[in-house]
């Protein structure tokens, strides 16, 4: 980070505006790309917004890495408006998460390395608790009989 760039955090409030400059962030978008054409297409409609610094794009994962003072649902907009179907990367790396191979989060269309993200798919500690104490109930029927 350079020394303009810092300064200018302290400076960002325009005088005629009032309003703050958007946070310096990535935005990751999945976009299915065929061919060099569908590329170029999506990379032209991000590389002129307005804020964005860098635009990376891997063809193999389908994957758009946007680098800018940006907003992230104008950067998904702006790629859906070139007629491909884009959503916002859905994968973090399976180093990441305790279960990976939890039904909720495997995919078989995540690149290699990857897993879907979301909630892990664990019972409530509650839960756990409740079945241990009615499996060695009297009123259960088919609990352990050597008690």
């Amino acid at each position: 980070m350079g020394v303009l760039d810092y300064l200018s955090d302290y400076f960002s409030v325009s005088p005629s505006t009032g309003k703050k400059r958007k946070p310096m962030q990535t935005v990751e978008i999945k976009v299915k790309m065929d061919c060099d054409g569908c590329e170029r297409r999506v990379r032209n409609s991000v590389a002129h917004m307005k804020g964005v610094r860098s635009v990376e794009i891997n063809r193999k994962q389908s994957k758009v890495t946007v680098s800018g003072y940006v907003d992230r649902n104008r950067v998904l907009k702006k790629v859906q408006s070139t007629g491909k179907r884009a959503e916002f990367w859905p994968y973090i790396p399976y180093n990441l998460v305790a279960y990976p191979y939890v039904a909720q989060v495997y995919d078989k269309k995540a690149p290699p390395g990857y897993v879907k993200n979301s909630v892990q798919a664990l019972p409530s500690p509650n839960a756990l608790d409740d079945k241990l104490t009615n499996l060695f109930s009297d009123e259960n029927p088919n609990a352990c009989s050597i008690m």
